[in-house]
């Protein structure tokens, strides 16, 4: 797992396993959230897998599956939601960590930040989000 930095309270990455899990937990993250349906791939740990793990780990765990590339601006509340309620810090994760980057973005367009900040923010971990909010 490549864990990248979005913001002090959220880092994302591709799928994680349970071995992420216990590393997640040893660097302090309280919440992990699924922005990956189950069976999207084959072979893929389904989240209630992941969800057992963490549960195990005193971690919160919230299932919010997305489509890849049909992320909507009401998938942004809900993430915003989740991001501003639930312990921090967060980990999310999906197929590439793009989806969950998309998703905190839309998120900050609703706290206010401007569209310029949150591109700066995310091409500092790795993402191109130019031709996605």
């Amino acid at each position: 797992m490549e864990r990248k930095k979005i913001s002090d309270t959220l880092s994302v990455s591709s799928q994680i396993s349970l071995e992420d899990v216990t590393f997640l937990k040893s660097e302090g993250i309280k919440t992990i959230i699924c922005n990956r349906p189950d069976g999207e791939d084959p072979g893929q740990l389904e989240q209630d897998t992941i969800r057992q793990e963490a549960l195990k780990n005193d971690i919160e765990f919230h299932f919010m599956p997305v489509i890849s590339g049909k992320v909507g601006v009401n998938d942004g509340d809900d993430f915003y939601d989740i991001v501003n309620n639930a312990p921090t810090p967060i980990h999310a994760y999906c197929r590439s960590g793009t989806r969950c980057s998309i998703l905190w973005a839309l998120s900050e367009l609703k706290s206010g930040a401007t569209r310029d900040s949150i591109l700066e923010r995310a091409a500092k971990a790795g993402y191109d989000l130019s031709k996605s909010i």
